[in-house]
């Protein structure tokens, strides 16, 4: 695989996208273009990454194979407008890719062109550590080889699933939300473990190390949830007694809801 890849913005998400791509070996550094509003971040991504950094967005979109916009979605229109521009004689000439929350794939074709190449990306914050959760969908006019293409970047830092775009809602409500979910039970767990007697910095870190180590322990066996669960709570035992305190309080309908009323929110905000 050899191509070149764009970024319009270059905040922490683009960053590691980026740093991922280029640790991988999947795109060279000298293939890595990027344009921000920033100095600052033009700057930084630049000598980070040795990477092109170009003086307009145009330049970018001249140059790559993969485009992505990493903007905020209130400043995507804007964004958008040199792009479509450069690619206004052959606008499927290369595959866009946004990770902005919310704006359809309609959006794009609207702003850009019916005619684009485009993946609609769900990221999460971990991603930013290498550990993302990622759901993508491609518009009609994305190839099953672009699909390929945005696996494998995104695989870069994490793990990625191709969807129709109407769950990319629940994907937002579930991963692109669920890392604050993580973070209230990491907190949870040690102030409970502070409770019970242990310092508090030896109490968060095990409280994330556990919820690391559990996470991982389902990824590689694939083994459900529940069995791995029964496979530490013996009879009568302390583990047990807790299960039973989680169940009486509501923890798993809390998480549901967590998941369900965020997905709700996620449709609201983007028109759906």
């Amino acid at each position: 695989m050899s191509f070149k890849v764009g970024f319009i913005g270059l905040g922490q998400m683009a960053s590691a996208l980026a740093g991922g791509f280029i640790r991988s070996g999947i795109v060279a550094a000298e293939a890595v273009y990027g344009f921000d509003v920033s100095r600052d971040a033009c700057e930084k991504f630049g000598a980070t990454f040795k990477a092109n950094v170009c003086d307009v967005p145009a330049k970018v979109a001249a140059n790559v194979d993969v485009l992505f916009f990493a903007v905020k979605p209130q400043f995507m229109v804007e964004a958008l407008k040199p792009v479509k521009e450069s690619l206004a004689d052959e606008p499927g000439r290369i595959l866009c890719v946004s990770i902005a929350a919310g704006l359809p794939i309609s959006f794009y074709e609207k702003n850009l062109s019916p005619k684009i190449r485009l993946a609609r990306v769900m990221p999460n914050t971990p991603c930013l550590v290498g550990e993302a959760a990622s759901g993508f969908a491609l518009n009609a006019n994305a190839t099953p080889e672009d699909g390929k293409t945005v696996k494998n970047l995104l695989s870069t830092v994490g793990i990625a699933f191709e969807l129709p775009e109407k769950q990319l809602d629940a994907v937002t409500g579930l991963s692109g939300s669920g890392p604050a979910y993580g973070y209230i039970a990491i907190e949870a767990l040690a102030d409970g473990g502070v409770m019970a007697g242990l310092p508090r910095s030896i109490a968060l870190d095990l409280a994330a190390q556990t919820l690391k180590g559990a996470a991982e322990m389902y990824l590689r066996t694939k083994k459900h949830p529940g069995a791995l669960k029964d496979a530490v709570t013996s009879p009568a035992g302390t583990t047990i007694a807790g299960v039973a305190a989680l169940e009486e309080r509501g923890f798993r309908s809390a998480l549901i809801e967590a998941v369900k009323r965020a997905t709700v929110r996620s449709q609201e905000l983007g028109g759906n």
